[in-house]
């Protein structure tokens, strides 16, 4: 009796099994249909996934942590087309994946047919509301209030800013040095971003120096507080709210957060109480301006969401700056020839040692060629999601030429993939090649998406471009940059060099894991 029992349990157990299955393969296939059967990866685990980009690749099971960046357009040739469909069946569901120009400037034109899926963003919303988790009218409103603090005063005080940081780093800490090795340069360049986004963005001056002092009422000071929260951010994201309390280091990350909220909290209370208004041009201090004549009929932010929107300048200023910063001497380290052709070419417009002025940025356009080329191989955001809104088409094309109309149904994932539009051999000649030259010409501007496209194009674009104009332009006028010899690595070949200090993780943005230079005054 016991055994025809388990017997029984046991072709139910299968029965089911077997019907799910079944039911499974008819929802995959139908899927698949939807899209025409369009080549792509399938897998167990999707590419959307948090669990996906934390785990090695694994063939059908997973894409792999950092897949993007490490398959850059290789999986567009493996298939053929300059847009492939992705299936997962955790979660079931379909990613086009879309590394092809003109595409991609059709989904970040239509913003009604491709919206963004903000659901993938509330984790953003660390401090409030902002322009990056919103669509629809909210984010109208934001772009209206936000837009006017990113002007040409905030760029002028950007660089002078900035030229003031970079004069503190060569007179007060490398002073007479001839030679400066920086065991890893995301050292020297997270510093350097944050003290440019302290004074130009929140009005608040820090320098190398530590600043000790506490104000009544807090634990960490203001540059302690930004340095963290820059920081530990991602930590903040994945770390669940009831375990913070287990490790020294979410405690005080936490800390942070806390003390950067009050901070901001009493910078407002600040301004709206005082007698007169100095006029400034940080972003904070343009925000809380546009904010005071938010337009007729337009409601002003809450203190919170004041506070949202810069605190995501934050965190797309500082970084995402650093990280391409990092990139840019380590490229310049191991092309010396392009080192030497960016020196010679500042050199040309600075010629007598003088500081450089905001007026003369157009003037050095190798640096900008440069910084271009940088950010096409080491784009700070390797993915932008977008989601479908109505049954539509894409068009691919091969490498061949041809091109093929892809249904689009609605609801369906989509992914700007923009490294892989970036190493697309169709709009860029030897796509694996540093060559900042190819900026100095015409060149493909809808196959260069570092700052997104359309109308959600990164609003802080040019507060990056002029902040890392100053600092190259200054650091390479002083110093020649070179990867710093170690004698572990004595006997490798260039190859081998390159793949080691270009080596990346994932996190709010790409960034080197460990990138050794030295930094030698040039006589």
């Amino acid at each position: 009796m016991e055994s025809f029992s388990l017997k029984t349990v046991g072709l139910v157990i299968a029965s089911f099994s077997i019907l799910f299955a079944l039911q499974k393969a008819i929802s995959l296939k139908k899927l698949l249909a939807g899209v025409g059967y369009h080549p792509g990866t399938r897998t167990l685990l999707s590419q959307r996934s948090t669990i996906a980009n934390l785990l090695p690749r694994l063939p059908v099971i997973n894409p792999g942590w950092n897949h993007k960046f490490n398959n850059k357009f290789t999986e567009f040739e493996h298939y053929g087309w300059d847009i492939i469909a992705n299936l997962s069946i955790l979660p079931e569901g379909i990613t086009v994946d879309v590394a092809n120009a003109v595409a991609i400037k059709e989904i970040t034109t239509w913003r009604a047919r491709f919206p963004k899926p903000v659901e993938d963003y509330e984790v953003l919303m660390l401090f409030g509301s902002n322009i990056v988790v919103t669509e629809g009218e909210l984010w109208k409103k934001y772009r209206k209030i936000v837009s006017p603090a990113f002007n040409d005063r905030n760029n002028k005080l950007v660089w002078e800013e900035t030229v003031k940081i970079m004069v503190d780093l060569f007179d007060s800490v490398w002073l007479n040095q001839d030679v400066i090795p920086v065991n890893h340069i995301v050292d020297l360049t997270l510093p350097i971003a944050l003290f440019v986004i302290g004074v130009a963005g929140f009005g608040r001056r820090i320098s190398w120096q530590d600043d000790l002092s506490l104000p009544p009422g807090h634990k960490m000071s203001f540059k302690e507080a930004l340095s963290e929260v820059s920081e530990g951010v991602f930590i903040k994201l994945v770390c669940p709210e009831r375990l913070v309390g287990f490790w020294d280091k979410t405690r005080k990350v936490k800390l942070a957060f806390d003390e950067l909220d009050q901070y901001m909290h009493e910078m407002i209370s600040a301004r709206q109480n005082a007698e007169k208004k100095e006029e400034r041009y940080d972003l904070f201090s343009s925000l809380m301006d546009a904010n005071d004549s938010p337009g007729f009929g337009q409601a002003p932010l809450t203190e919170q969401e004041v506070i949202g929107n810069i605190f995501i300048f934050l965190i797309a200023g500082h970084e995402t700056t650093a990280h391409t910063l990092a990139y840019t001497l380590g490229l310049l380290a191991l092309y010396q020839e392009e080192q030497e052709i960016l020196y010679q070419h500042i050199k040309s417009v600075i010629p007598d040692d003088r500081l450089p002025t905001y007026e003369e940025m157009p003037l050095l356009t190798q640096t900008t060629a440069v910084i271009y080329e940088t950010l096409r191989l080491f784009p700070s955001v390797n993915g932008v999601p977008k989601k479908c809104a109505e049954d539509t088409t894409l068009v691919a094309q091969s490498a061949e030429g041809e091109t093929k109309a892809i249904s689009i149904p609605r609801g369906t994932s989509i992914s700007i993939n923009v490294i892989g539009l970036h190493y697309n051999p169709r709009y860029w000649k030897d796509p694996y090649e540093f060559r900042p030259s190819r900026f100095r010409g015409d060149w493909p501007r809808d196959a260069f998406l570092p700052f997104s496209g359309g109308a959600r194009a990164c609003i802080g674009r040019k507060f990056s471009e002029t902040e890392g104009t100053v600092i190259l332009t200054m650091l390479i006028s002083r110093y020649k940059v070179s990867v710093k010899e170690e004698p572990q690595f004595s006997g490798e070949t260039f190859e081998e060099k390159k793949a080691r200090i270009f080596a990346s993780k994932p996190g709010i943005t790409i960034a080197p894991i460990r990138m050794p230079l030295v930094f030698t005054r040039r006589t």
